[in-house]
């Protein structure tokens, strides 16, 4: 099936009490993996590229790739571009064909974070383009943007509310206590102010830098009203891992096919486990 709009899957994650995955890419065999698993669980999905894999990659052979995907696929796919901190990054996007997309003007003060949602909203919203936005800061690193800790902030209750009355975004992403990259310690996640956001907010709410995060801590926040969650360095780790253990098993190997097969194949597996906890086995 063709690409769908991220906020379709969201409403019915929202209303079904469980979590879309949203996974992110970089290569070919990843995209492969992240449609493997969702065909294996008949789930739903969204692909993911960052600003990073756009670069590594190319945008051509990003959107070529899940396009196609998609269109072999029996189950939903949605694009997304992640943490895409400019209007002109996001039209590049949206002009490749991209179904969603993320504006993360969190660095930003609130209403210039308002004003940069509002215009993208404004520039893509009819052309079935999603949007999602973030307030709040989530501490570590993706890709060139870097959070210290003294500087993540957690997403304020009021602020969140005032945010989406204001831009009407489809998925906020908000700041309770999850970082980008691997963990030094356990995440232990603010679950009072995730409902008190939900209290307030009704737009669907995404956890990124979730990689590393237990598996009932997940469980919680999305019986919180959490509806997208985001996996990066879990399929980095896994897809390395494997390869490395390729190669070191045979190191006069030459054939890239022996290293990358086994690096598909314990991403796929990783990805799938995250799609059971999420909840949204079955749910294509």
């Amino acid at each position: 099936m063709a690409l769908v709009s991220m906020v379709e899957l969201l409403d019915k994650a929202q209303k079904g009490k469980y979590a879309v995955g949203a996974f992110n890419c970089n290569n070919m065999e990843i995209v492969q993996a992240i449609v493997a698993a969702a065909e294996a669980e008949k789930a739903p999905v969204i692909i993911q590229a960052s600003q990073g894999a756009i670069k590594y990659a190319g945008i051509e052979y990003i959107t070529t790739l899940t396009k196609l995907a998609a269109e072999k696929a029996s189950v939903p796919i949605a694009l997304h571009l992640d943490h895409g901190t400019s209007f002109a990054q996001v039209m590049q996007c949206a002009r490749h064909g991209f179904s969603s997309v993320m504006i993360d003007g969190s660095k930003h003060p609130l209403e210039d974070n308002i004003a940069l949602t509002n215009k993208v909203i404004e520039a893509v919203r009819h052309l079935g383009i999603s949007v999602e936005a973030e307030l709040g800061k989530i501490g570590g690193t993706e890709d060139d943007i870097t959070v210290s800790e003294r500087e993540a902030l957690f997403t304020d209750p009021e602020e969140a509310e005032y945010f989406v009355q204001k831009t009407q975004v489809d998925a906020l992403a908000i700041a309770i206590g999850t970082a980008h990259g691997q963990y030094k310690g356990t995440p232990k996640l603010d679950f009072d102010r995730l409902t008190q956001i939900r209290e307030r907010v009704s737009t669907p709410l995404v956890l990124h830098g979730s990689s590393g995060v237990p598996e009932d801590a997940l469980r919680e926040a999305i019986s919180r009203g959490v509806c997208k969650v985001n996996i990066d360095t879990n399929i980095r780790e896994a897809f390395v891992f494997a390869a490395r253990q390729a190669l070191e098993g045979n190191p006069t190997e030459i054939d890239p096919r022996k290293m990358l097969g086994p690096a598909r194949e314990a991403a796929t597996k990783i990805i799938q486990e995250k799609i059971r906890i999420f909840g949204s086995v079955g749910k294509a």
